[in-house]
């Protein structure tokens, strides 16, 4: 019988972008002409659901006792609902940009409790921003209705997660067992009837569903449980972000009452060795990082010799078969990094699997998918964006990188300006001293819009104890490089990290409102420390001055654990403050508010100076240029005048170079001898150019006919050219 797979992502992820897991996959079974059809039910469902048919048909599915005065509001409204829900989705889908300017009239949506919330548009979208303004009153829109559907209809539901909690730190797999053996939900209905239909349309012989994510988790066993239920010769796996961190120690026998296999890691091995295994006799059967039950246990097998595959071996991500003109673009709140999370869709690719650094205390760095690290080449990389660009349509990509390796994102950028591609893009990085004024610069000039890096606790005895590997005076120069290049920045930002005392945690608040004040910080978002089994924190706590709370292992889900800090500090109190001032300073606005004023409770003075930041990023930089280093030419070339300069009876002959950037013309002047130089120079440094040259090499060059390159490279004109385009990378 011919293999055939169905891979699903359950509800719910994003709005705006499928979850690039089952893209990954169907791209790499695509090497192998294994026939895929890939489904992202999250965005299904939610399109089903906000209609008018949908939202006609729920009205009579409420509970309609002990209802909240806002729910009483929403019903008595629901005609409003039914009447705009069509046209809001379709806005929200890019496809009735006009809707925008009745939106923003403020009397088309019915308006209920989310409304009550509203920030002040005028600062947050401006008087010219129509589009996102319309985008924000119309998420709180859809919120509203997500309201009535919790208190009335299904109260796991949520946009991006679905009956989160029964995932979250769910040690005993019998809270989620008993919610399997309750009847199905409204939400759970619509659901098991689009992969009804799938299941009919497709007739697969294998079933994947990716779980990355708590949030999926309670959907992905409805999913296998319908499909036991009606399909039982259907083979069914998962795999994912949820069970590479959470169920590593499974041995729950009744979690195989609804799937077959649960793989780890990579799935591309995994998922080959499941396909072989339907045809193959019970002896000869190989499984790489797989659990399964035999003879009634859960087992762990890991028996392949296969090896896990190359990047270069794994093939392009393929978005068909996804409804990418269907999904909506959303702004629940104005944080400039999470609206970009949300709104637009985006690729997803990865320049290196793993983690160049690898060293953080609170990162998973024991599990493969940190440990390993193996980069992508940059000429594959755009290979692959080209194909991407082609297949979706779309031009925006985020990497998603644990952090994007510098010395990558400088090959990348300068290959995707040699190919002349327009694309935007922004990924994850550390706030390490590679990424200079001249390499963001590159960077931008790439398309690369933002990027988004730890500074975790901002102090640097954390920052050691963390192994970060970077110090807060080098954070604000980094920022302060990318910011200068129209680079947007987030930081995130921890607070509770073991053994952070009150002090540090004040402190921390000032290096933020003070990177936030001059102006090199553009977002960012604070976030409790988590000790997870997996990072070094988790695996020695004696070390970081913790105690786990129990040493007990459940039988599902072991990732969170309990702890007790020497300290005994209570750190989630911050918690409401930290976010608070955060979200003032991204406005722009208190940063004259003493630090005190933001908590409800007594703090320590800051110790940090008030011009720590101001005097981190006063620090001149060394002049010279290492030998090594890339010199390259971003600009094109330059008209050429010749004229002679006479002065005290002398004359001599110059020449006159006029260059034209998208913004501006200049000209720069200098000899003839140094100008024909420079000529011959800047066109063998273009760009557009497959060879780079190294400073030394240039130096090298010019010296063979000219003296004293070092006066040449520091004179007036090559200042001038610093400025428009010549880097030093």
């Amino acid at each position: 019988m011919k293999t055939k797979l169905l891979v699903i992502t359950p509800p719910f992820t994003q709005l705006n972008t499928p979850y690039p897991a089952t893209a990954y996959i169907k791209g790499f079974l695509n090497t192998l002409n294994i026939e895929t059809v890939q489904a992202d039910l999250g965005i299904e469902v939610i399109l089903k659901l906000f209609s008018k048919e949908g939202l006609s048909c729920l009205l009579p599915q409420a509970k309609t006792k002990n209802l909240s005065d806002n729910v009483k509001r929403i019903i008595a409204l629901w005609d409003e609902y039914i009447k705009t829900i069509d046209p809001v989705i379709s806005f929200l889908q890019g496809k009735n940009p006009t809707l925008a300017l009745q939106i923003c009239q403020e009397d088309f949506l019915p308006e209920a409790s989310r409304f009550a919330q509203l920030e002040d548009l005028d600062w947050a979208f401006g008087t010219m921003g129509t589009q996102d303004k319309a985008k924000h009153l119309a998420t709180l829109y859809l919120e509203d209705i997500s309201d009535f559907i919790v208190e009335c209809i299904d109260e796991n539901f949520g946009f991006s997660r679905y009956a989160e909690r029964l995932g979250r730190s769910a040690n005993s797999f019998d809270e989620l067992y008993n919610a399997l053996n309750q009847e199905l939900t409204y939400v759970d209905k619509i659901f098991i009837s689009i992969l009804k239909d799938r299941i009919e349309t497709v007739e697969p012989t294998m079933f994947l569903v990716s779980v990355p994510f708590p949030g999926n988790l309670y959907a992905s066993f409805r999913a296998a449980q319908w499909i036991k239920q009606n399909h039982p010769h259907i083979k069914i796996s998962m795999g994912g972000g949820f069970p590479n961190t959470e169920l590593r120690s499974l041995s729950d026998e009744r979690v195989f009452e609804f799937f077959d296999f649960i793989t780890l890691d990579d799935g591309e091995v995994p998922i080959e060795e499941l396909i072989k295994s339907t045809t193959a006799e019970s002896k000869d059967r190989t499984y790489k990082r797989t659990f399964l039950l035999e003879d009634g246990k859960v087992v762990y097998k890991n028996n392949s010799t296969k090896p896990d595959y190359k990047q270069s071996q794994v093939g392009t991500p393929d978005y068909s078969d996804l409804l990418l003109d269907k999904y909506i673009s959303v702004i629940e709140i104005v944080n400039p990094m999470h609206r970009m999370w949300s709104d637009g869709r985006w690729n997803k690719l990865t320049m290196a699997h793993g983690c160049y650094w690898g060293k953080c205390t609170f990162c998973d760095i024991s599990l493969d998918y940190i440990k390993i690290y193996e980069p992508v080449a940059a000429n594959l990389l755009c290979d692959r964006i080209e194909e991407m660009m082609e297949q979706t349509g779309e031009n925006g990509f985020h990497f998603v990188d644990e952090a994007a390796p510098p010395a990558l994102m400088r090959a990348l950028a300068l290959e995707i300006l040699r190919r002349k591609l327009a694309v935007t893009w922004w990924t994850n990085i550390r706030f390490e001293k590679s990424f200079t004024k001249d390499l963001c610069l590159l960077l931008k000039a790439s398309g690369c819009i933002a990027v988004s890096g730890g500074l975790e606790v901002a102090s640097d005895r954390l920052l050691k104890l963390i192994d970060k590997g970077v110090t807060v005076e080098q954070v604000a120069i980094v920022t302060r490089n990318f910011t200068e290049a129209n680079v947007m920045v987030h930081a995130y930002l921890m607070y509770g990290y073991p053994t952070q005392t009150i002090q540090e945690t004040v402190d921390s608040l000032e290096m933020v409102r003070q990177l936030f004040e001059v102006g090199v910080l553009q977002s960012g978002f604070w976030h409790q420390f988590a000790m997870t089994a997996h990072s070094p924190v988790g695996m020695y706590p004696a070390k970081f001055g913790v105690v786990k709370d129990t040493e007990i292992i459940g039988t599902f889900a072991n990732n969170d654990i309990n702890y007790t800090d020497s300290t005994g500090i209570d750190h989630e109190k911050f918690s409401f403050g930290l976010k608070k001032s955060l979200f003032n300073f991204m406005h722009g606005i208190c940063f004259d508010y003493e630090l005190k004023d933001w908590f409800d409770f007594k703090i320590p003075k800051t110790t940090i100076s008030p011009d720590f930041i101001y005097n981190a990023l006063s620090i001149v930089p060394p002049l010279g240029v290492r030998g090594l280093a890339k010199i390259v030419w971003l600009g094109g070339n330059p008209a050429v005048e010749y004229f002679t300069k006479s002065k005290k009876g002398n004359s001599w002959e110059m020449i006159a170079l006029t260059f034209h950037d998208k913004k501006q013309s200049f000209t720069i002047q200098m000899n003839k001898d140094e100008g024909e130089w420079l000529l011959g120079i800047l066109k063998k440094i273009a760009v557009s150019k497959t060879k780079t040259y190294t400073f030394q090499e240039i130096k090298s060059d010019f010296e063979k006919d000219l003296e004293d390159f070092e006066l040449f490279f520091y004179s007036k004109p090559i200042k001038t050219l610093r400025e428009f385009g010549l880097l030093i990378v």
